[in-house]
């Protein structure tokens, strides 16, 4: 059974955008010390135009997942810059009962049933895992499918905001920190794993 991990930056105060979704608050602490380690360890996390920017090039491989699902908001941010597979090194997934065609080949547009198909994707033999990219409504319908959250958090406080986790009102699941990382310009990266079976 492959992971379904939710790997997404976040405030200090839970927020993984301004009202709107924007989370530009968060790029200046994107650094040096902070790309090295996405390089390293997440480099299928970086969208292929910012790869060719950063210099990453084709002979990176991914090291976490194959798959990415996201949301139509999510998916738009790509399309408006003229980018219809910001992911293309991975199988892409868009959820969307909007989009009637996918704009690119590696996308495919999932209008009905999401959570019948993460479980499918979740059933596939494979050493990589699946990459929950966002935004917070299909993460609040795939909350009970999340086996790790990968928590990027910023030194920011934006007091409102996009939840995490949008349409939830009561405690879902257990989860054990595994891992953390601190950077010097005061990001953290913690790593969570579900307790399956605790409530």
């Amino acid at each position: 059974m492959r992971k379904l991990t939710y790997f997404v930056a976040v405030s200090i105060d839970g927020f993984i955008g301004d009202p709107s979704g924007d989370a530009n608050s968060f790029m200046p602490f994107v650094d040096e010390e902070f790309l090295g380690y996405l390089r390293a360890e997440y480099p299928e996390t970086v969208s292929a135009p910012a790869r060719k920017m950063l210099g990453f090039g084709d002979d990176v491989p991914n090291r976490r997942f194959d798959t990415v699902i996201q949301g139509k908001g999510s998916y738009q941010l790509g399309l408006d810059q003229g980018e219809p597979s910001p992911y293309s090194h991975l199988r892409e997934y868009v959820a969307s009962r909007s989009l009637q065609t996918s704009p690119a080949t590696n996308v495919e547009i999932v209008a009905d049933d999401l959570l019948g198909k993460v479980r499918e994707l979740k059933a596939e033999d494979g050493e990589l895992g699946i990459w929950l990219c966002g935004g917070a409504e299909i993460a609040g319908q795939l909350i009970d499918e999340v086996d790790e959250l990968v928590l990027k958090t910023y030194p920011v406080l934006l007091g409102s905001g996009m939840p995490m986790f949008a349409g939830v009102e009561s405690a879902i699941g257990e989860f054990e920190l595994s891992s953390s990382r601190v950077f010097g310009n005061g990001v953290v990266v913690r790593t969570y794993t579900r307790k399956r079976g605790k409530s």
